[in-house]
């Protein structure tokens, strides 16, 4: 049967048990090296795609995919204005659900603690089409959150520093501005209805809930807190829908999606992803200078075989193909390994964290220190492709030096003293 000459010698080249120990042994570490880099690279990335999941959920289940508030730079929206922004927004494609809400500043009193909130007033109704408000309640239930009920829901950061329970008093101190501009603070004591817990400091320790009427009684006449709250088809089209319903909406009103309100989050989710990938790329790189440094010796070793080769009329190209051969094979044989490893390890997170936990008797993510109490996993088939072609191009490109240096060997040199 027909071999092509280089890839013949090249494969036996990886057959055949070498004489040398200390070749043999980096031919292992390389390939070990390299599979152990790819498999720590996608099962990091997928938990941190997990993580990243997991913190897009907590912050959509109280947030909104897109808000419409009031243009700063423009004159004040009249309620017939945001009226009519509201039908616009309805009519707009992609959006699922619109609810309006008001929300001003205070600050929560209970002796001897006061802590500052964001008292935000919904429609109960429509607030549970946009949002899943009433998923995050632990205790009591939105639908006591009725007009003039003066009741409130709170998060569950803000009742424990307080020491809240429903049934509870709290009293609410909002900074309101009198006819004349001076400042009139108001104090209004609520009943608490109810307790909610999203896993986000964000939420827990800043908003409290109450109606709509209720929050909008505390400033009349004020319509700078108002705004709508709306939620599209599909989250992840957020960024494009939003600029379609703000290109809708007159000169003043402004529109910011989810993303632009947790960009920090975000933001600090890429570059950990970004600085991590690189740490753990150095493995692969490490691995691949082992590869350059066992071909190095290879050739070394074998130059008597090139020599002969060369003598026999094999053409300097065909013996570069023996070692690029070589090297890839070690190389792309450890990209493999580690791919099913590490494939093996990212969709198992959910077993194997919970088994090692109880085998060895702790807790990797404490529950009285972390929101996320275990470990996510989220496979995104764009990394596996981006790591395994990263890792196949670089053992690749490690073969080339050594492979030019066997090609340049002179046969007459190499055989002058065998």
């Amino acid at each position: 049967m027909f071999h092509p000459l280089s890839l013949y010698v090249g494969l036996r080249y990886v057959r055949a048990r070498s004489h040398k120990f200390f070749v043999s042994f980096i031919t292992w570490a390389s390939l070990v090296g390299v599979g152990v880099g790819v498999a720590a690279l996608i099962v990091i990335l997928s938990v941190m795609n997990g993580f990243e999941g997991e913190l897009r959920d907590r912050l959509l289940s109280l947030s909104a995919h897109a808000r419409v508030t009031a243009n700063a730079n423009a004159p004040t929206p009249s309620r017939a204005d945001w009226l009519e922004a509201e039908r616009i927004v309805r009519g707009s494609e992609g959006v699922a659900a619109v609810a309006p809400y008001a929300e001003i500043q205070a600050l929560a009193l209970r002796t001897p603690e006061m802590l500052p909130v964001t008292l935000r007033g919904i429609d109960p109704k429509a607030e549970t089409r946009v949002t899943a408000v009433a998923r995050s309640i632990t205790q009591g239930h939105l639908a006591d959150l009725t007009p003039g009920s003066d009741r409130v829901i709170v998060g569950e950061v803000i009742a424990e520093r307080l020491g809240l329970a429903p049934g509870d008093s709290l009293t609410l101190l909002i900074p309101t501005v009198a006819a004349d501009s001076a400042p009139a603070p108001k104090l209004r004591q609520f009943k608490v209805a109810g307790v909610f817990e999203v896993g986000l400091q964000d939420h827990d320790g800043v908003l409290v809930f109450a109606h709509m009427d209720d929050v909008r009684a505390l400033a009349p006449g004020q319509e700078s807190g108002l705004g709508l709250r709306i939620r599209f088809g599909d989250a992840l089209a957020a960024p494009e829908l939003s600029a379609r319903v703000r290109a809708a909406l007159p000169k003043r009103f402004e529109v910011t999606d989810w993303t632009q309100d947790n960009a920090n989050y975000f933001r600090a989710t890429r570059i950990e992803k970004t600085m991590m990938s690189l740490i753990l790329f150095l493995i692969v790189a490490v691995a691949a200078f082992n590869i350059v440094a066992m071909l190095v010796m290879v050739v070394t070793d074998k130059r008597t075989d090139i020599a002969i080769l060369r003598t026999f009329g094999a053409s300097p190209r065909k013996v570069m193909g023996v070692f690029i051969t070589q090297g890839l094979v070690i190389g792309w044989l450890g990209v493999a390994i580690g791919v099913a490893l590490g494939l093996t390890l990212a969709l198992n997170v959910a077993t194997i964290v919970p088994f090692l936990e109880h085998t060895f008797g702790f807790q990797i993510m404490d529950a009285d220190v972390y929101y996320v109490t275990t470990i996510p996993s989220e496979v995104r088939w764009t990394n596996i492709v981006a790591i395994g072609g990263a890792a196949l191009f670089l053992t690749g490109l490690a073969t080339l030096y050594p492979a030019i240096r066997a090609s340049r060997t002179a046969p007459a040199e190499a055989l002058r003293y065998e």
